[in-house]
């Protein structure tokens, strides 16, 4: 992709996935939001892509799209996981569209011990699927072109003792972190996890999803995938 073309992305109307970029076409629900909802006028372009990194820009025509650009493939980019506990209401939903926009590239909802979200049967089918249909969308918003994994359900002793947790006492080195797990609004329970690596989000105290949203940030810095630097002194 050259420098000229991301700004083209940017301004396309939106993304949408598509199976192959080659010869893209939208579900019967993509096309109707594409012309109903957002009122698509033939010449507008939008982005396609496949999920796996291949995207192509195409214009909109009366019945069809038309791809007026080579499709091409981004890079894929460090690879990082958010162990996340549900929270009330719909913050866990707007902690998966922000760490969806800052590069996570896998979430896995984590069952804690003092998770009060009712998490079991259908009502934990609803949330999974509505979680990963928040993650699709803002895929499209940030032009993202890797789908983002939501994964089913794990409990604390089924997460890789590799994994760090997010506490008020852990270290601020996030440097080479790829994944992590953030607690509840209550915080993690006495014991509830074996000796491991613990990591600070900040001198403050943090709400639930606040403290998400931070993880996912830091996250994305500590792997490499923003490419900024700090502490450097200028020349001179």
């Amino acid at each position: 992709m050259t420098h000229l073309e991301w700004p083209r992305r940017v301004a396309a109307l939106a993304q949408f996935r598509v199976p192959d970029p080659h010869a893209p076409v939208l579900t019967a629900t993509d096309d109707h939001h594409l012309r109903t909802v957002l009122r698509a006028r033939p010449g507008e372009e939008i982005v396609v892509t496949n999920g796996a990194g291949s995207w192509s820009l195409c214009e909109v025509g009366d019945h069809a799209l038309h791809r007026v650009t080579p499709v091409h493939c981004d890079g894929a980019t460090p690879a990082t996981t958010l162990y996340l506990a549900p929270l009330k209401g719909d913050r866990s939903e707007w902690v998966i569209a922000k760490a969806t926009e800052l590069g996570v590239s896998r979430i896995v909802p984590l069952i804690s011990e003092r998770v009060v979200v009712k998490f079991k049967g259908e009502v934990r089918e609803k949330i999974v699927a509505r979680w990963r249909r928040i993650a699709q969308e803002a895929n499209g918003q940030c032009r993202r072109t890797y789908d983002v994994r939501v994964d089913e359900p794990v409990r604390v002793a089924e997460v890789p003792e590799t994994v760090a947790i997010c506490d008020f006492d852990g270290d601020a080195n996030w440097h080479g972190v790829r994944a992590t797990a953030v607690g509840p609004e209550g915080g993690w329970a006495p014991g509830e996890w074996s000796p491991r690596s613990r990591l600070s989000l900040g001198p403050t105290v943090l709400r639930a999803e606040t403290a998400g949203v931070v993880a996912a940030s830091l996250l994305a810095f500590g792997a490499g995938d923003w490419g900024f630097t700090v502490g450097t002194q200028p020349s001179g």
